[in-house]
């Protein structure tokens, strides 16, 4: 495995999705073949505090995923959005 650290986060981030006062998750999985699949709840149906949400949850993984791949953020995000735009979520 190339990342050692790797077992250890998926434990971490699978005891904490059952903390009691959690308001907002999004889990995205990426497989070996490719196939993704992904998790997304909150505890309110209200589109502002949904935006809110999915906007604060997008933030943190482009700024990690912009510091551990020493890129800026406006390179992470234009691949994002190619990325987005192409894929067909179910």
């Amino acid at each position: 495995m190339a990342n050692s650290r790797f077992e250890e986060v998926k434990a971490e981030a699978a005891s904490a999705i059952t903390d009691e006062n959690l308001r907002s998750a999004y889990t995205g999985l990426v497989h070996e073949d490719g196939r993704h699949e992904y998790y997304f709840g909150n505890d309110t149906e209200e589109a502002a505090k949904l935006r809110e949400a999915a906007a604060i949850q997008l933030g943190m993984l482009l700024r990690v995923l912009a510091d551990r791949s020493d890129s800026d953020i406006e390179e992470i995000t234009e691949l994002a959005v190619e990325r987005a735009e192409r894929m067909e979520l179910q």
